[in-house]
């Protein structure tokens, strides 16, 4: 399995932002992104507008692509959902893969879904089944997994607990998300470690923040144990609006551009990855988190 970069700019990047970009904007990001070669784009999430006012043109934009055409084959549209009612208005608008998770942090979860840790996870294991049942890709995760904002340390059993409830399911696609920024490059090989000696043949992904810069050490610790799918969003925008601290997310530019320099994948190209940074930061109207975007122009 090569390398796949799935981008969480449009969702986990920008849910944060109060400045609401236009759906158009969206769009053109969201085609560029798929015509770089990133493998799997998150468009948005299944949330209230209220809650998070970014994220209510989700529908539309799944709708849109699902609609023109514009979207290149190779390329997955993945959608976010909370609870049934956002799997349901997935199901709706053409989401090719859902994505679902469950806190491993207790308080964390009710801050972010309103219910603990195992209700929780019962929900989503309905949902996945409910989404793979209806002919849809399905990636769950495990968010906190390395650490939280609120409880501090959280203990690798309860990760590892929830991991072996998605396998004993069936779900083959499972992603480690350290929410908080805790992570460290050991943590990172212990846990992933771990998982894959409960079966090597997972479809294991990561999900790294860079509150304490340790991002790009982390996503390469991944890649040493075998992890090949890399959540991550251009320009580093983002961060979780539920956490203690808020930071981005590791920067997909800055980690393709690592992945070219050293030889490990040259299908996805960083014209268009920097020209978004850069279109992201006039928007935003001031210097965002990554770096490669501010010291390589984009091809005219």
């Amino acid at each position: 399995m090569g390398i796949v970069i799935h981008e969480v700019g449009l969702r986990d990047g920008l849910q944060i932002e109060k400045r609401i970009v236009p759906t158009e904007q969206k769009i053109r990001w969201a085609e560029a992104l798929m015509a770089a070669g990133v493998g799997i784009v998150q468009l948005g999430s299944f949330v209230h507008p209220d809650k998070v006012p970014q994220m209510a043109d989700t529908d539309r934009l799944f709708a849109h692509f699902a609609e023109s055409g514009r979207k290149p084959a190779s390329a997955i549209l993945s959608g976010l959902v909370l609870n049934e009612k956002g799997l349901e208005r997935g199901l709706a608008c053409g989401v090719e893969m859902f994505c679902l998770g469950v806190s491993a942090s207790d308080t964390h979860s009710r801050k972010n879904t309103g219910m603990g840790t195992q209700e929780a996870l019962d929900r989503v294991l309905a949902m996945a089944r409910k989404a793979a049942g209806a002919g849809k890709a399905v990636q769950v995760s495990v968010q906190s997994a390395f650490g939280c904002g609120f409880e501090g340390v959280i203990p690798e059993s309860n990760v590892l607990g929830i991991v072996r409830r998605y396998l004993d399911d069936g779900i083959r696609a499972v992603s480690l998300a350290d929410t908080a920024g805790h992570a460290t490059p050991e943590a990172v090989e212990r846990l992933f470690g771990a998982i894959l000696e409960m079966d090597p043949g997972l479809d294991i992904a990561c999900h790294f923040h860079d509150t304490f810069g340790l991002a790009m050490a982390n996503a390469c610790a991944a890649l040493r144990c075998g992890v090949r799918t890399f959540e991550a969003a251009f320009a580093g925008l983002g961060g979780c609006p539920f956490t203690a601290v808020t930071a981005g997310n590791h920067c997909t530019e800055d980690f393709v551009h690592y992945l070219h320099r050293t030889g490990r994948c040259r299908t996805v190209q960083m014209g268009p990855l920097v020209g978004v940074a850069g279109d992201a930061a006039r928007l935003f109207e001031r210097t965002l988190p990554g770096s490669v975007y501010r010291a390589v122009k984009p091809a005219s």
